[in-house]
């Protein structure tokens, strides 16, 4: 079940490498972001109504994988888990056939082996490297995807030992008060982004990683940092200021399922009040979750997200 839990946080975690990877890039050559903020205040938690709604519904951006004290829940978003009929995950971590699910789809297909994919020196030094930082041994994960090791590597760069998602507490509180979980995406959609990117670059990807010293760990810090300050807009920058080779990253892990997303929530909307919980990186921007509402005609509304300990807001 851990496997199930590290591959469901690796779908943020290699967005969280790629945004890394693209930061690095445009440090060296600046580009000024879209100036399209969708925040006047920093927060995670947005409504969202008018456009013929009875009932609004509410966009909360999540990050997978946090200390645990930092995982806590705001009085305004309890009481809007209280209130709405249902909650919206990125998949159903509810549904414990579908997180089961997940193992079968950590290995590359066709039997594709990491030492297919890296040379004899690089795979020493990946699994020299894993010793030190991974939870698992090269020796189980000589068929997993690369990224689903990347993710691995980006986790251990908290400091702290016991860590959660916003995701968990949402998930415990909505469950306490009887309500109804659901998914905007399949198990089996999620891997297949995985798949659409080819195996040989998310090896030169990994290697990258592990060549890059400590840097990628603390600028992971950096961006837990930027989260706990809710701040969508720094979030919306790291997004936009891409290299070309990775754009179509991009849109795989964030544009396209952003549009998916809200052609769903159109049809979802209308039928009552619901709480969607999703990573915070596809709120912000023009291509952004909250941005697609708008131009669809709905008013998004910031609302405070202010924890007492923990997430530190600034509303």
């Amino acid at each position: 079940m851990q496997v199930c839990k590290i591959y469901f946080k690796t779908i943020f975690l290699f967005s969280l490498l790629l945004l890394l990877s693209t930061y690095t890039y445009s440090q060296a050559k600046p580009k000024a972001a879209q100036n399209n903020s969708v925040s006047k205040v920093n927060t995670l938690l947005w409504e969202v109504s008018g456009n013929g709604l009875k009932a609004p519904t509410y966009v909360f951006g999540t990050m997978h994988v946090l200390c645990a004290e930092d995982a806590q829940l705001s009085d305004s978003l309890k009481t809007i888990i209280h209130k709405v009929n249902e909650v919206y995950f990125e998949i159903d971590m509810d549904n414990i056939m579908q997180m089961m699910g997940m193992l079968q789809h950590v290995n590359m297909k066709g039997g594709v082996k990491l030492s297919d994919l890296l040379t004899v020196d690089e795979y020493k030094k990946l699994e020299t490297y894993l010793k030190a930082k991974s939870p698992l041994p090269l020796s189980m994960m000589t068929r997993f995807k690369p990224f689903f090791i990347s993710g691995l590597i980006t986790e251990s760069g908290l400091d702290c030992k016991e860590k959660d998602g916003m995701e968990s507490a949402i998930m415990k509180e909505a469950k306490a008060h009887d309500k109804v979980i659901n998914g905007l995406e399949t198990v089996a959609y999620q891997a297949g982004i995985f798949d659409s990117i080819p195996y040989k670059d998310q090896a030169r990807e990994l290697m990258r990683y592990v060549d890059s010293g400590s840097y990628y760990l603390d600028q992971t810090k950096a961006l837990v940092s930027v989260y706990k300050k809710q701040d969508l807009d720094e979030i919306e920058k790291m997004t936009v200021q891409s290299d070309p080779g990775t754009s179509n990253y991009l849109d795989l892990l964030l544009f396209n399922r952003n549009k998916n997303w809200v052609k769903k929530l159109q049809e979802l909307m209308p039928k009552g009040s619901y709480l969607i919980a999703v990573g915070a990186g596809h709120l912000p921007g023009k291509q952004g979750v909250l941005q697609l509402l708008r131009n669809a005609g709905y008013t998004v509304r910031p609302i405070p997200n202010v924890v007492k300990s923990g997430i530190e807001a600034n509303p």
